[in-house]
């Protein structure tokens, strides 16, 4: 039984190579990019690649809930062998799986991702691909700045927001994923019980 008390934000204990990651990334165009639907909570670039999807839409970005269980890998996925060495880390059923960029100058204004934490049986982790250190993101009042080849969780129900103030773009790979055993676990793992992979 977990003993995690829902945390607003967690750095997991798994690393990932920053230049790997960086290396698929590469392999996107320009052309795969799609500017981010909810236009109402930003200002400048934020767009996205779907990667893991539904079947009827799968080149959407959009995340619905209320999809069935019938998820796949896109063939953009399919192109990006260590993204799919990373997704394979996480041992716990995968749904939506995108990348989030956000340009230089670019803002994500607060807000929250309803229904979407642990106390809802689904969650959002985010490894970070590339960044730089002008990057930031508040949850829940507090201010992170997080690193390439990092992994983190947090309660994306609380309130949130993002900016990149520097001068290069922020890419996050973004996993949604349903609570399980293993992934309570994870979360109650010590962070200095570091896993690289």
């Amino acid at each position: 039984m977990s003993t995690i008390n829902n945390p607003a934000v967690r750095c997991l204990p798994m690393r990932f190579d920053p230049l790997r990651l960086q290396a698929d990334l590469a392999q996107l165009s320009s052309g795969d990019w799609q500017a981010h639907f909810n236009k109402a909570i930003y200002e400048g670039d934020w767009s996205a690649v779907a990667l893991r999807n539904v079947r009827d839409n799968p080149l959407s970005i959009y995340s619905n809930p209320a999809c069935s269980d019938e998820w796949f890998d896109t063939p953009l996925l399919q192109a990006c062998t260590y993204f799919q060495q990373v997704l394979s880390a996480f041992h716990c059923p995968l749904l939506s799986v995108r990348l989030l960029r956000l340009a230089p100058g670019a803002i994500i204004k607060e807000h929250r991702d309803y229904a979407l934490g642990l106390d809802y049986g689904e969650v959002r982790i985010h490894v970070v691909v590339v960044t730089n250190t002008a990057t930031e993101c508040v949850i829940d009042g507090q201010v992170y700045r997080w690193k390439p080849g990092e992994s983190w969780y947090a309660d994306f129900s609380r309130p949130h927001r993002f900016a990149n103030h520097g001068d290069t773009e922020r890419v996050h790979l973004v996993i949604d994923c349903k609570v399980n055993d293993w992934l309570l676990g994870l979360l109650d793992s010590p962070t200095d019980r570091l896993v690289t992979l």
